[in-house]
């Protein structure tokens, strides 16, 4: 028989990736998707295989809808990839973060105990758990110390905490993904690498004149989602439930990025590129970079992407949108 997966947050960058990795493993793949007031912008990434998976509206603060799907679906495995995702932004959120990145959690623990304590679960959590805590040798990894500097890390790091709990005390196959920055063209545009790589194409094009960004000297390991998404498979099947660091084991800085994309079009990034101090975070993440020794032995995973091709994928996919 089929395996049968729920994801929450399906319509997202990870959550459409992830769908078409399982449907191509011969999942049954259904999705909780929040009632949005315009839907073709809800959807669009998952729109391709729409006749192919079953989607639920539902929300992580609605315990009902939750209960309602987990009767209906009956999952085998269980990602946890909803969120409130964006970090800046969580600053101007931080209740609604705090709601729905941690509460949400709880709410859907508890709807895993209750209905489908055999199934196993998969929480999304984050490298900015982290906040500037960093190991000796300059990157971070499951034993690092966690002092979240933003309502995002926050929320992310109660709830990856109330996994382990659940996992111990309830004896749940409950699993954390502390993932690092992951990119792709599906990536949403007021995020900071679809940002400058789309911002970049239509300077290319003559379409605009100016990159306005914040902080240019922050670090960040950024993988690509469609290698993270295998990592989330390869985590929850593991045969003991545990926690995995999902990163590249490389670091650019924001600088490095503009520079990289704008260099694929041929351009001089600092000819571009201003700053806006709004688009600083009121406390600063200043330096990513993980160690994912434990999921590359443990697990067996390799990314397959680099910074670069991962950049110059993204850079095509504008480059052929943008007219």
């Amino acid at each position: 028989m089929k395996k049968r997966a729920l994801i929450t947050g399906i319509t997202g960058q990870d959550g459409s990736y992830l769908a078409e990795y399982l449907l191509a493993s011969n999942y049954e793949v259904a999705g909780i998707v929040r009632r949005h007031s315009v839907a073709e912008n809800q959807d669009y990434r998952i729109t391709h295989i729409n006749d192919k998976i079953n989607s639920f509206y539902g929300d992580l603060l609605d315990p009902f809808s939750l209960t309602r799907i987990f009767n209906e679906v009956k999952p085998d495995e269980i990602y946890n990839l909803g969120a409130m995702s964006h970090v800046r932004i969580s600053y101007d959120m931080p209740a609604f973060t705090i709601q729905t990145n941690a509460v949400g959690v709880l709410n859907m623990l508890e709807t895993y105990k209750n209905i489908v304590p055999n199934a196993k679960f998969y929480q999304a959590s984050s490298s900015e758990m982290f906040g500037n805590c960093v190991e000796d040798n300059n990157s971070q990894n499951e034993n690092t110390s966690m002092k979240p500097v933003s309502p995002y890390g926050c929320a992310k790091l109660l709830g990856y905490n109330l996994v382990r709990h659940y996992r111990h005390a309830y004896k749940l196959h409950a699993c954390n993904g502390i993932l690092f920055n992951h990119e792709s063209p599906r990536r949403g545009s007021n995020f900071v690498t679809n940002k400058v790589v789309k911002t970049a194409v239509e300077i290319a094009k003559g379409k605009k004149d100016k990159l306005v960004m914040g902080n240019l000297d922050s670090y960040r390991d950024w993988g690509h989602s469609k290698d993270y998404v295998r990592a989330m498979n390869m985590i929850i099947n593991h045969d003991v439930p545990n926690d995995f660091v999902v990163s590249t084991g490389k670091t650019y800085s924001v600088r490095d990025l503009c520079k990289t994309t704008f260099d694929f079009l041929n351009l001089d990034y600092t000819k571009y590129v201003t700053i806006d101090d709004k688009f600083k975070r009121p406390e600063e993440l200043n330096y990513l970079c993980g160690d994912s020794t434990k999921a590359r032995t443990t697990l067996n995973w390799t990314p397959e992407y680099t910074f670069e091709t991962m950049i110059k994928e993204m850079v095509d996919y504008w480059s052929q949108k943008i007219q």
